[in-house]
């Protein structure tokens, strides 16, 4: 029987190295001297280069993170903190149609 071979270019990164790369995200990346904790794809491939000396693409630091690590695209919702949900109810019940209805 024959054993099949693995193909393609070996990954940059052995088990290790994403093990150490997880460890460094997972503390934030404020811990890293970033101003928000947000992580982009140049962040990251920045940490992992830091973490191991290892300089990726974009394109190779995102299958790392979806691949490699299991993590997925989160993106942060646009709404504002202040938001005031049983403010917005009264206005659109109220002064919406009063709005609407014109002159």
């Amino acid at each position: 029987m024959r054993r099949r071979s693995a193909t393609g270019r070996p990954p940059k990164l052995d088990d290790g190295q994403v093990t150490e790369v997880r460890a460094a995200l997972e503390r934030g990346a404020q811990a890293h001297g970033f101003e928000a904790d947000l992580w982009t794809l140049e962040r990251v491939g920045l940490v992992i280069e830091r973490v191991t000396g290892v300089s990726l693409s974009r394109a190779s630091v995102w299958r790392v993170l979806t691949g490699r690590l299991g993590w997925s695209l989160q993106r942060p919702e646009r709404r504002a903190v202040e938001r005031d949900e049983s403010e917005i109810a009264r206005w659109i019940a109220h002064e919406w149609p009063r709005i609407k209805k014109g002159r």
